[in-house]
């Protein structure tokens, strides 16, 4: 069985607080890594982490709504643990907005959606980009979606343009700097059982998630980490650039 040692690995995880980004920290956390674990308005359970592992857990609290106040989330990691080795861009928000209703509210959250998931997740990328550029490299990692690929349904227009940006940006990272030992890749995820796909799984039914995949469950977070500490280690490089679907068989690109 290959074992994976981080010790000495420094990472960043956005969202951290739940769903795949908490799955994430832990599982880098017990490779070994020190890590900053990103959140907003729920720190509890990143605490509860931090009471698990007090010697290499860090909470950092910030509004990526905010994208401005990345930058000083990407810099208070570094001020606190003198370097950072791997960026998990990993937070995100998936808000309905159906075309029924008004232009105004459509725009409220196409900004709210950019401005997380794709503006402050690209001011983080280019942040971490300069740093590695004077340390000597380090893996950048997306937390992309399916949707990016496949889209998504008419509710959620912003939401699949999103993370398409940022599989455009984190590709275009692993091209330009890959001979400065920087790598850059991405997982795209379908269906997860997060509490981010629990309005979407209320709006269309558990049973039309079920009958998308081609396994007997569907995605957990957990499932999804332990590829996240493989390409943290550096043993797969040469994917740099690549995209890893996560998503039960349910599309191939």
């Amino acid at each position: 069985m290959m074992q994976i040692d981080l010790s000495g690995k420094t990472a960043l995880v956005t969202g951290a607080s739940r769903g795949i980004g908490l799955a994430i920290a832990r599982q880098l956390l017990r490779a070994g890594a020190t890590v900053g674990l990103h959140c907003h308005r729920h720190p509890g359970s990143a605490q509860r982490v931090v009471a698990e592992f007090p010697d290499r857990a860090v909470v950092f609290r910030a509004d990526l709504g905010q994208p401005r106040l990345a930058a000083d989330l990407l810099a208070a990691a570094v001020a606190e643990f003198g370097r950072l080795d791997v960026l998990v861009n990993n937070a995100g928000v998936a808000i309905a907005a159906p075309l029924g209703g008004s232009d105004k509210s459509w725009l409220q959250v196409w900004e709210q959606t950019m401005a997380v998931n794709l503006t402050a997740s690209s001011l983080l990328a280019v942040q971490a980009v300069r740093h590695f550029q004077k340390h000597g490299g380090g893996r950048i990692i997306a937390v992309a979606s399916r949707a990016a690929f496949r889209g998504d349904t008419p509710e959620y227009l912003a939401y699949a343009a999103s993370k398409g940006g940022m599989v455009a940006l984190t590709r275009s990272i692993a091209r330009g700097f890959g001979k400065q030992n920087i790598k850059a890749f991405i997982i795209a995820p379908g269906y997860t059982r997060t509490d981010m796909t629990r309005d979407f799984i209320a709006r269309y039914g558990k049973s039309l998630v079920e009958r998308d995949v081609a396994l007997n469950r569907i995605t957990e977070p957990n499932d999804i980490a332990p590829l996240v500490v493989l390409l943290a280690s550096g043993l797969a490089d040469h994917a740099t650039g690549g995209t890893f679907d996560f998503n039960a068989a349910s599309y191939f690109h």
